[in-house]
């Protein structure tokens, strides 16, 4: 038993270290960086939602980039809790800034660059992450490859800065660097009792990979200005035996 334990011990301390190497820090695992959403970040290397790395969302379609865009301002109001300013950096945004507010994001926070191609939407985003006063980049393009996906990882592994990067093409799906790969569609919202319009914003959240970690799949909604796990009513029918 004194030998199983010992064993043990050693495999967790070299799991530790070698998420020290791949730059997830000990220090940084602590409840300020919680996304409150505890179901989703069990997925992660010590429970903890990974911030200082490159997270890659990946879009098929317009209506799944709208609640991708969505997702991840409920993610920015985490990641800026804190103060600190945001990049948002495109050659194509559809974002409407004031839509931010409905997730806890005030968009003077957000400084939105448009430029005239991806290449400098790349380099402009390497760029901001070595920004350490920034509390995250959000960058959209169609395709990033190994290399430029590691600059951006070994960049954000010495400034901390969480880098976001949105992709719409879906049918060059390269290997990166990237500590986990999303993809986020919506799913039916729906309406309390009596209200007209439409109910708090629904998502099927996919962690597709996952450094270290465990993908997962998972139905969410923004409401009450937090993440809130979908919990669905299973219903089992009896057979009944009529004599």
């Amino acid at each position: 038993m004194e030998l199983k334990n010992a064993n043990k011990d050693i495999i967790d301390q070299l799991q530790k270290e070698i998420l020290l190497l791949q730059g997830f820090k000990a220090e940084e695992c602590h409840a300020s960086n919680s996304i409150s959403l505890p179901s989703i970040e069990t997925a992660f290397p010590n429970s903890v939602f990974p911030i200082g790395a490159i997270h890659e969302f990946i879009t098929a379609e317009p209506e799944h980039a709208a609640a991708c865009s969505g997702f991840i301002a409920g993610l920015l109001k985490s990641l800026m809790v804190n103060s600190g300013a945001c990049l948002w950096i495109s050659a194509s945004r559809t974002l409407f800034p004031p839509a931010l507010k409905s997730f806890g994001v005030e968009p003077d926070r957000i400084i939105f660059i448009d430029l005239k191609n991806e290449n400098d939407v790349l380099w402009a985003m390497e760029e901001a992450l070595k920004c350490e006063g920034l509390a995250a980049v959000i960058g959209e393009v169609s395709g990033i490859n190994l290399t430029q996906s590691r600059r951006l990882q070994l960049t954000v592994e010495k400034s901390r800065v969480t880098g976001l990067i949105l992709r719409n093409n879906t049918q060059k799906l390269a290997t990166t660097a990237c500590v986990a790969r999303w993809q986020i569609k919506p799913i039916i919202s729906e309406l309390e009792d009596g209200m007209p319009g439409v109910g708090f914003p629904r998502w099927n959240v996919e962690l597709l990979k996952v450094k270290n970690g465990i993908p997962g799949a998972w139905d969410i909604e923004w409401s009450d200005g937090r993440f809130n796990l979908l919990q669905y009513e299973e219903v089992i029918f009896e057979k009944l035996n009529v004599g």
